[in-house]
């Protein structure tokens, strides 16, 4: 079942894909996965090793949207006042002006987040979860639509401070890149022969049209078989027993609105199971915190996430709204 609401998705969705497609080599699921958070006004991690295209991935986003864009490039010094802004004192009109920081814009792509304090770390909280700052006492609101990219380097530990749970649970989806096969490869080398493809990607969305779509897939209908099987997915972390701490409510909520961005994606207006399954690892596997016994035996979160899915039942029936 398709309606004009979703069908405006898909065609977003498709056009978005596409310009992407001509920086990112290869990587389609990673590509989707980035437009659904877009969709679902949610803040993406990106947690891989270097040289992989987690910047340039970034960078190509906030090119084909029609959103202002600032880089943060998170070092062990910084402050937190460098991430939100300071109130200075301006002597000729004897009052103190705020000085935005670079969290106040649409699109911020926050640099290696891994490597700044946990007290800078911390300045992000407010800004993602309420789309604010709050500096001296004064709240300055964030302008929508408002996203953060961010990447870490998983296997640089030294000099690097691991993210909190509070500032994980923030994220909606983490992701990995992964290498490129061996021809996607030579395809890179081919096409960065004589300059950057990024030097030609062309805005392709505009800032409006991003509300209007994010707004348009909260409309996409969820039966109570399929809202239960979520709930019952992110309870199951909870009671696992490898698990010292299982994904939160804010984790239901996330994989609730990711299914409904996938199935509008592909023009359809009701959620499947399927959509639910798909996304899971993506929203609760960074959620959860592992038991050190586990962590002894290798045991990832993705495993665990596995697991879950097969005790859960799947449930049947028809999904379509009436």
């Amino acid at each position: 079942m398709e309606s004009a609401e979703t069908n405006n998705v898909k065609d977003f969705y498709e056009r978005l894909l596409k310009n992407l497609k001509g920086v990112i080599i290869g990587k389609d699921e990673v590509l989707d996965l980035v437009v659904i958070t877009l969709l679902s006004q949610g803040h993406l991690l990106i947690d891989d090793v270097p040289g992989v295209g987690k910047t340039m991935l970034a960078k190509s986003l906030a090119k084909s949207l029609g959103c202002s864009f600032n880089r943060i490039q998170f070092t062990p010094d910084m402050l937190p006042s460098d991430v939100t802004g300071v109130s200075i004192y301006n002597q000729n009109s004897r009052d103190f002006e705020f000085r935005a920081g670079p969290i106040i814009t649409q699109i911020v792509l926050a640099d290696e987040i891994n490597r700044a304090t946990p007290k800078t770390q911390s300045a992000l909280l407010e800004s993602m979860e309420e789309r604010q700052v709050t500096v001296d006492g004064i709240t300055h609101q964030i302008p929508q639509p408002f996203m953060v990219l961010a990447t870490q380097n998983p296997i640089e530990y030294e000099g690097t401070f691991p993210l909190p749970e509070a500032q994980l649970d923030r994220f909606l989806m983490r992701i990995r890149i992964g290498y490129p096969t061996f021809f996607n490869e030579i395809e890179i080398l081919e096409l960065q022969q004589l300059k950057h493809p990024i030097e030609n990607i062309k805005t392709v969305i505009s800032s409006t049209e991003i509300i209007d779509m994010q707004n348009a897939i909260k409309h996409v209908y969820v039966s109570s078989a399929v809202k239960r099987y979520i709930v019952e997915l992110t309870r199951a972390t909870r009671d696992h027993n490898d698990v010292y701490l299982g994904a939160s409510p804010r984790g239901s909520l996330g994989l609730f609105r990711v299914s409904q961005a996938k199935a509008a994606s592909v023009g359809r207006d009701f959620v499947l199971p399927d959509d639910v399954k798909g996304l899971a690892k993506f929203v609760l596997g960074h959620r959860m915190v592992i038991n050190p016994s586990a962590r002894l035996k290798n045991l990832t979160a993705d495993q665990i996430i596995g697991e879950v899915l097969l005790q859960v039942s799947v449930p049947g029936g028809d999904f379509r709204g009436n």
